[in-house]
């Protein structure tokens, strides 16, 4: 009974601004997604970020190149290299775990490791969670990210990555 309470309070909140929303509407909107086998290829040139120091004059352009494997409708594998916000190199790989939905926009997080950041183990790889907003049409994507700022090692940001659809 609690968790039904929730749900229409957060659909209340959610739409009432737009229309009217009943508390079947919300189950229409947040769903789980069922996992099924997919078999997709995806490439990016890096990602665009806005960070939330913008004092420090971070680079937010980080480009660079990566791929990303869709095997599951809730999960997937990417690895890749981009030009990130302290102006060097990085290297990242990891997975996506998206098990939810907003209408068409997956949600969940991306689990992995990245290195080049001088700050963070000298340069070395370091483990990280980041949470991962993801909408796929049938040939363009998007991810979003958000990263938390931690100390002077990790500079937080919210992060665009743009994304083609090269194989299915």
């Amino acid at each position: 009974m609690t968790a039904r309470i929730y749900s229409i309070l957060l659909c209340s909140i959610a739409l009432s601004v737009i229309s009217p929303c009943h508390a079947e509407d919300f189950d229409d909107i947040v769903h789980l997604i069922q996992p099924e086998k997919k078999s997709q290829l995806w490439i990016n040139p890096g990602m665009a970020s806005y960070h939330f120091q913008q004092e420090k004059n971070f680079n937010g352009a980080n480009w660079g190149g990566g791929l990303e494997y869709r095997f599951n409708t809730v999960a997937s594998v990417t690895a890749g290299r981009f030009y990130n916000s302290d102006r060097a190199y990085s290297n990242y790989a990891g997975i996506y775990y998206q098990p939810l939905a907003i209408g068409p926009i997956k949600l969940g997080g991306v689990f992995g490791g990245f290195n080049g950041y001088p700050q963070t183990n000298n340069g070395g790889w370091f483990a990280a969670a980041l949470p991962a907003l993801t909408w796929e049409g049938d040939l363009v994507g998007a991810n979003l990210f958000i990263i938390p700022t931690i100390g002077d090692r990790v500079h937080g940001a919210i992060s665009l990555e743009l994304k083609l659809k090269i194989w299915e």
